[in-house]
């Protein structure tokens, strides 16, 4: 199994900020230490994804079967990534992470949102990925919701899984298009409204050009992934430019 490097002076940083600004779980308010976001307890209780789940979407599966299977939705629908994996269940910790994150503009939790998305790392599927340094590719916001927001979490959080991992984290996609929000659409009403939404950047860092970019493949990078039609639609593009494997990784299934 791939093994994460480990950050020089992270430790000894960390203890110098706990110094100066104490440090709470972000969740029950305790005391902490070393840098961490959550105590043990809080962590311990999030919800964690696991088998057996749907081999292309990460759908749980409540109850016993016997290998891999697809659920009856993938079963009908052809992605252009290869499968979607998250880390957590959908429960009332996540979520009120992952919404201080975008809505209360809370970035510093991103970190703690990355951490716990590496988990699904651990997927014998991603492994590949790992071993061939995949870079890691955040959703796009559209330029004027960021302003609204002032950053796209998805961002923070693939810089948050780079700094865990050594994995580059590459803006490789931006949204020319402003959409509805999702939140109250079905699958079909989200492939409508995400179509031709999302484009390739020229360059991926001001000058390189994202078509000269050579990788075996990209992990897209997202907060929640629900229906799959954003991440879906996105793969599209990615795929349609060259690329020969898309896969997903999200915080939390929604």
């Amino acid at each position: 199994m791939y093994r994460f490097p480990k950050a020089p002076f992270r430790r000894g940083w960390a203890s110098l900020l706990d110094a100066l600004y104490p440090p709470i779980c972000e969740i029950c308010g305790c005391g902490l230490k070393d840098g961490a976001a959550l105590c043990e307890p809080c962590s311990r209780q999030l919800p964690r994804i696991s088998a057996p789940f749907c081999e292309t979407c990460g759908e749980s599966f409540q109850g016993q079967i016997d290998g891999p299977f697809d659920c009856p939705n993938c079963q009908e629908i052809s992605f252009y990534f290869e499968f979607a994996l998250a880390a957590m269940h959908r429960s009332e910790g996540i979520l009120q992470l992952i919404h201080r994150l975008k809505y209360g503009r809370e970035v510093h939790l991103a970190d703690a949102l990355g951490k716990l998305a590496c988990e699904a790392l651990e997927d014998r599927r991603f492994e590949v990925a790992l071993e061939q340094r995949w870079p890691l590719v955040p959703v796009p916001l559209h330029h004027s919701r960021k302003r609204e927001r002032q950053f796209n979490q998805a961002e923070e959080i693939a810089r948050a899984i780079s700094e865990q991992t050594g994995l580059p984290s590459l803006k490789l996609l931006k949204r020319v298009r402003r959409t509805v929000t999702q939140t109250r659409l079905t699958r079909k009403q989200r492939m409508d409204n995400l179509k031709r939404a999302f484009a390739l950047r020229k360059t991926w860092n001001g000058k390189t050009p994202v078509a000269s970019l050579e990788a075996p493949g990209v992990i897209l990078v997202d907060d929640v992934f629900t229906t799959g039609s954003t991440v879906d639609a996105c793969a599209k593009v990615l795929r349609q430019a060259g690329v020969k494997r898309v896969v997903v990784l999200t915080v939390l299934r929604g």
